[in-house]
């Protein structure tokens, strides 16, 4: 069995205490017995190398696989995707203890506005209209206003939409090549420590 860490990168439910990979994934491999793998922030061969570097037995993409030609939805949603910087995300919900990271769009812009309005007396009934039944609002019919959806820092990575296939063959393909040409580089330029 294996479980995920999510990074306060991650899209979706960061948990409450912002606390992003580059320390919890060592604080994970430090204190669990089982297999874990990384969350948040995850798209390419970098993130699976500096994964693995940190402990985890491999990588979770959500955002990355939603930007992919088989994911099963609306081509708005991937378009939006590509087109987002890492700097286009919001966290919402935090008056409510429920913190999500979600991509910037009008509907978000209102729910921030009414957390604003309201602030420690928001209720969930307050934000409804922007967090309940949105899902299918923006992943089916592809209204990108809609409200709040998922999506994660990573989009600031993400350039195109490729098959899973291509997406998985690049990151091994990459991954070898990164280990290859600059670890190994990197190790043969440090002189060796003679035994002690």
């Amino acid at each position: 069995m294996q479980f995920s860490v999510d990074g306060f990168e991650c899209g979706g439910h960061p948990g409450e205490d912002d606390i992003p990979n580059m320390i919890l994934l060592p604080r994970a491999a430090d204190e669990l017995k089982i297999p874990f793998v990384a969350s948040g922030g995850m798209a390419d061969a970098r993130s699976l190398i500096a994964a693995l570097a940190m402990g985890a037995g491999g990588i979770n993409m959500g955002t990355r696989f939603i930007a992919t030609r088989e994911a099963p939805v609306h081509d708005n949603v991937k378009k939006a995707i590509v087109e987002a910087t890492e700097l286009d995300t919001r966290l919402v919900m935090r008056a409510l203890r429920n913190t999500e990271r979600v991509l910037n769009n009008r509907g978000v812009e209102r729910l921030l506005e009414k957390e604003r309005a309201k602030g420690r007396a928001l209720k969930i009934d307050d934000i409804l209209d922007e967090v309940a039944g949105v899902y299918p609002k923006v992943m089916i019919d592809g209204d990108m206003d809609a409200g709040a959806w998922s999506c994660g820092m990573v989009v600031g990575l993400i350039n195109d939409v490729p098959t899973v296939k291509e997406l998985i063959d690049r990151i091994m393909a990459d991954a070898e090549a990164i280990i290859r040409e600059r670890l190994t580089g990197f190790l043969d330029s440090v002189p060796k420590r003679a035994a002690a």
